[in-house]
C-alpha cells in the first residue's frame, strides 16, 4: 500500500515472525546464543521467556532453518491434558505413529529414539507457549528426558513461553525439572535507544535511503509499545499506512499520536502505557 511512495521494497513492520528481519540487539543476541548453545551442547532443557511479542518465535524459526538436517525437530504448541496426550502430542511432531494406550506409546517413543540414535540422529523437542504446561505435564517431559544410551541425551528439549513459564518453573514441585535446565534466557523489552535502531534497521532492510520516522515519533513509539517489538511493529506500520494517506513524507509525532489515541479507542494499547 505504501510501500512505493517511501521506496520500499516490501513492508517493514509485519507482525508475522520473520528471521530475514530480525533486529540483533544485545537481547536477542544472547538468547540466540543461548538456543545455540543448548543446542550444541546436547542440553537436555534450555528455556526462552519473554513478553507477548518479544521475538521468542522469530528467534526459533531462524533456529530451525539454521539446524543440522541430522537433527529430527518436533515442534508442539498445544496443550496437553494428561501425559497419555502428551505423547501423542509428541508423536505427532515427530512424524511418528501413535498409540491410544501410554505404555504402547512410551515403547513407541523409546525405540525411535534409540533408533536414531544408532543412526547418528539427535531428536529435538520444541514446546512454543509452554507457560501453558500443567506441572504433571512438565514433569512427564523430564521423565521423557531421562531416556539415555550410555552417557548420551538421546532427547534435548527446548521450552518458550511468556513469563509465567519462569515463576511455574520456579515451584517446589518442579525443582528436579530446574536442576536440568542447563541453559535460560528471558528477553527484555527494547529500551528507547533500540527501539530507535530497531525502527532504523528495519527500514533500511526493505530498501529504505534515510530515516523516515522523527526522533520525537521514535521516542513516542518507544513509550507507547513498552519496547516490545511486536506492538511497534504496530505502532510502526499502521503510522505509514496513515503518513502515505495523508501524502507526509516525514512520520513525525503529531502522526504517531493520533495513531496512539486510534489504538487506544478500540483497546489494542493500554490507555496508560508502561514508561520503558
Amino acid at each position: 500500500m505504501y510501500e512505493a511512495f517511501y521506496g520500499l521494497r516490501e513492508k517493514p513492520f509485519s507482525i508475522l515472525p520473520d528471521p530475514a528481519l530480525i533486529y540483533w540487539g544485545p537481547n536477542h543476541r544472547m538468547a540466540y546464543a543461548m538456543l545455540e548453545f543448548g543446542v550444541m551442547n546436547s542440553a537436555g532443557f534450555t528455556v526462552i521467556t519473554g513478553e507477548i511479542g518479544s521475538g521468542k518465535t522469530t528467534l526459533v524459526r531462524l533456529l530451525l532453518h539454521k539446524l543440522d538436517p541430522k537433527i529430527n525437530v518436533g515442534v508442539i504448541s498445544n496443550t496437553p491434558h494428561g501425559r497419555k496426550e502428551l505423547l501423542q502430542l509428541v508423536m505427532m511432531a515427530l512424524n511418528q505413529p501413535f498409540d491410544d494406550k501410554y505404555s504402547n506409546l512410551l515403547f513407541k517413543f523409546q525405540k525411535y529414539l534409540q533408533t536414531q540414535y544408532a543412526e547418528r540422529r539427535r531428536t529435538l523437542l520444541i514446546v512454543d507457549e509452554a507457560q501453558n504446561l500443567q506441572p504433571d505435564a512438565l514433569e512427564s517431559l523430564r521423565m521423557l528426558s531421562n531416556i539415555n544410551a550410555d552417557k548420551h541425551q538421546l532427547l534435548q528439549l527446548i521450552l518458550v513461553g511468556q513469563p509465567q513459564l519462569k515463576k511455574l518453573l520456579t515451584s517446589p514441585e518442579l525443582i528436579q525439572f530446574a536442576q536440568r535446565i542447563s541453559a535460560d534466557f528471558h528477553l527484555k523489552p527494547l529500551s528507547a535507544e533500540e527501539v530507535v535502531r530497531y525502527i532504523d534497521y528495519r527500514l533500511k532492510a526493505v530498501g529504505a535511503r534515510s530515516s523516515l520516522f522523527s526522533n520525537e515519533a521514535c521516542a513516542a513509539i518507544a513509550q507507547a509499545s513498552s519496547g516490545i517489538p511486536r506492538k511497534i511493529n504496530i505502532l510502526c506500520d499502521t503510522a505509514l499506512v496513515y503518513g502515505f494517506a495523508t501524502q507526509s513524507n516525514w512520520i513525525t509525532k503529531p502522526i504517531v499520536d493520533l495513531v496512539i489515541a486510534d489504538k487506544q479507542n478500540f483497546g489494542i494499547f493500554s490507555s496508560e502505557p508502561e514508561a520503558v
